[in-house]
């Protein structure tokens, strides 16, 4: 078994990033134009880092298969980004963000990559507010905060429900100057197919122009992926359709360990399943969870009434309502982390007391009403009216509520066609983000020296389970404050080696290589349409490998997905050509990277035989349903090595996680 190592430097915790940043080798200013970098991704951390890297004069070429950087999914995230600024005085400290970090993941992370990730917290909110982002501000003009689940102080900064898009036009601008320079080359409508490695280091890309079909070569001296999570594996997911495995896989298979694939994030707060022809999901921010209170009905029959269309919920008298997360976690209520939230949601939709009448009946509440009514009777009194009347109570709450959350509540009313104001939102958890991801060292480094990865296609920080709002914060902190330091210790090597040809046999390989399978799939003859297999994978995820898994179901999984990727291979049809637009070949070979995924995930979830975080199998439960982990045999990352088209042959690498500051105890949310 291969001893991964991690890097991770010597000294006291708090003392390591900065102790090991004052040792990295540089690469001196006028050495740096000779230095070629590939960017794949351009989120927040593909973009911060395209950007950084510019601005520090090396030669970057960024690639997204989107039509503009701005539309990577990085929009999407709503609800903030957290930070360790301590500005409401409510005992926040960089130590406890690491804390609450390492314990939201359930002790499955790893030590020294989190602390640092909340040592540059700080310094995001500053680098973000310098780049005109506009976060939301209290009456004296300072910058506002707001809970998150896992925690118990107010450390999320925010711009309203939009938080993701500010903070991508932020990086964007930087990357837009960047491009201006002409430091970076930006490359739209452009898609990895493979990594080209030379004398075992990575040194360019074989890309796919999704508007011409051409397939182009591009070297460099080191290639960062940044091309987030693989969440699509599942088919309905809250991703973007467009979201992919592909970059992260291909290094895999070319010798980059994937670390984790089964810790899957199950996000609680998403609008529920409506039909079978469904194909994408609808996430509703977590920072709801600060003003609305999640509950079902108490009696099975006013549950059945609603599901009928009997009964509204605003029917349901207070006494009868079961808020199921103040009942069971006092101590952080509706704040409780998104896996236990999660779980909870599922343990009493399974138990009869769903409320969407849906094929599952899966759903519950999420009511603004009590929050209305508090914040109402503050704003009133603030105003100097300390007798407001009912009616001007509501009508004050609901102002305030739409100056936090107004485009949220929009979004829900537009997609539901009810009002969120006036009925409570209804929501069911989804998958939303993967904690697992591409194996790296403390370095953002992979396996295959020069191929560094970031944001969420790293699998460094967030363990079995991500605290809201830290998925920004981590994109960030890789591609402004971490790889500009660490590839920079890499490149030193390389201002002597020159440009990087492709015209090399390794480049001529890989081409082939990715016009062989284009044209395998193009020419297959098959009957049946992309879509139609990755939604019969994401049938089997969802039921056998999803929010509760079991061994039974997991090796089923792992069956049923082997012979679904042989009819895969054999009866899929492709039309078009490929050099032309086809975005059905766009589709075909990142749902076949989807099914080699999908099963080593089933095979790692089979192989961890405990319940953490986001992995929850239902042999390793407690009395009151919470996650039995086994630290004795699992407190290891699972890092996977690709070995040939038979993903059951993977072979399973282990990294011990030593904890030198926290002590690890049972998640105790009560």
């Amino acid at each position: 078994m291969t001893k991964l190592d991690s890097k991770i430097p010597e000294g006291p915790l708090a003392q390591k990033w900065t102790r090991y940043k004052d040792h990295l080798k540089l690469v001196a200013p006028n050495n740096r134009p000779k230095i070629d970098v590939i960017v794949v991704g351009t989120g927040l951390a593909g973009a911060s880092a395209a950007a950084s890297l510019g601005e520090m004069g090396y030669n970057v070429k960024a690639f997204c298969f989107q039509d503009s950087p701005r539309r990577a999914h990085s929009i999407a995230a709503q609800g903030g980004i957290n930070a360790a600024k301590n500005y409401q005085n409510d005992g926040d400290s960089v130590y406890r963000l690491f804390y609450d970090t390492i314990k939201g993941g359930d002790y499955r992370s790893r030590e020294a990559n989190v602390h640092r990730l909340a040592e540059v917290s700080g310094n995001i909110i500053d680098q973000c507010v310098a780049q005109g982002v506009p976060f939301a501000r209290e009456y004296g003009g300072l910058l506002d905060n707001r809970s998150f689940g896992g925690t118990q102080v107010q450390r999320t900064f925010y711009a309203a429900g939009q938080t993701g898009q500010q903070l991508l036009l932020g990086a964007y601008s930087a990357l837009s100057r960047q491009i201006g320079l002409g430091r970076v080359k930006m490359y739209n409508r452009h898609e990895m197919l493979e990594l080209v490695k030379v004398d075992g280091k990575a040194r360019g890309i074989i890309a796919r122009n999704l508007v011409t079909g051409a397939i182009e070569r591009h070297s460099a001296h080191a290639v960062v992926i940044a091309s987030g999570g693989y969440g699509n594996v599942f088919f309905l997911s809250t991703n973007a359709m467009g979201s992919n495995v592909t970059a992260a896989w291909k290094v895999h298979k070319q010798g980059a360990y994937f670390a984790n694939p089964c810790y899957v994030q199950i996000h609680p707060t998403c609008i529920p399943v409506h039909g079978t022809n469904q194909s994408k999901l609808t996430l509703m921010s977590e920072s709801l969870r600060n003003s609305g209170r999640i509950w079902v009905p108490k009696k099975k029959e006013d549950a059945e009434a609603i599901r009928a269309g009997k009964l509204k919920p605003t029917q349901i008298k207070e006494e009868d309502r079961d808020y199921y997360l103040e009942r069971r976690y006092p101590a952080f209520g509706n704040l409780v982390p998104r896996d236990v939230a999660s779980r909870a949601a599922k343990e009493r939709c399974d138990a009869g007391f769903g409320i969407e009448a849906n094929d599952t009946n899966e759903g519950v509440y999420l009511d603004f009403s009590t929050e209305i009514q508090t914040k109402g009777k503050q704003t009133a009194y603030a105003k100097g009216n300390h007798n407001p009347t009912a009616e001007e109570i509501t009508a004050l709450g609901k102002k305030w509520l739409e100056e936090k959350y107004g485009n949220l509540f929009t979004m829900y009313q537009k997609i539901t066609d009810e009002n969120p104001y006036e009925t409570p939102m209804k929501i069911y958890p989804a998958v939303h983000y993967t904690m697992g991801g591409v194996w790296v060292d403390y370095n953002l480094q992979s396996t295959i020296p020069g191929c560094f990865v970031a944001g969420e296609a790293n699998f460094s920080d967030h363990g079995a389970n991500r605290l809201g709002a830290s998925a920004l914060m981590q994109g960030l902190a890789d591609g402004y404050f971490v790889l500009p330091y660490t590839i920079s210790n890499y490149l030193a090597d390389d201002i002597r080696t020159g440009k990087i040809s492709t015209d090399s046999p390794e480049f001529a390989e890989a081409e082939n290589k990715v016009k062989s399978a284009i044209d395998k799939f193009l020419k297959n003859n098959g009957t049946k349409s992309v879509d139609y297999f990755h939604k019969k994978l994401g049938h089997i995820m969802w039921n056998k490998v999803g929010m509760a898994r079991k061994e039974q179901g997991l090796k089923e999984a792992i069956q049923e997905i082997a012979k679904l990727r042989e009819e895969f291979q054999k009866d899929v049809y492709v039309p078009g050509e490929a050099n032309e637009l086809n975005p059905e070949l766009e589709k075909v070979l990142r749902v076949a990277d989807f099914m080699e995924l999908g099963q080593l995930m089933a095979q790692d979830a089979l192989q961890r035989k405990e319940s953490c975080g986001g992995h929850f199998r239902e042999e390793y439960q407690d009395a009151e349903g919470e996650t039995l982990r086994d630290d004795t045999n699992f407190k290891f990352v699972g890092a996977w090595e690709y070995n040939g088209s038979d993903i059951s042959t993977e072979v399973l690498h282990k990294e011990e996680l030593v904890y030198e500051e926290i002590k690890i105890a049972a998640r105790n949310y009560k």
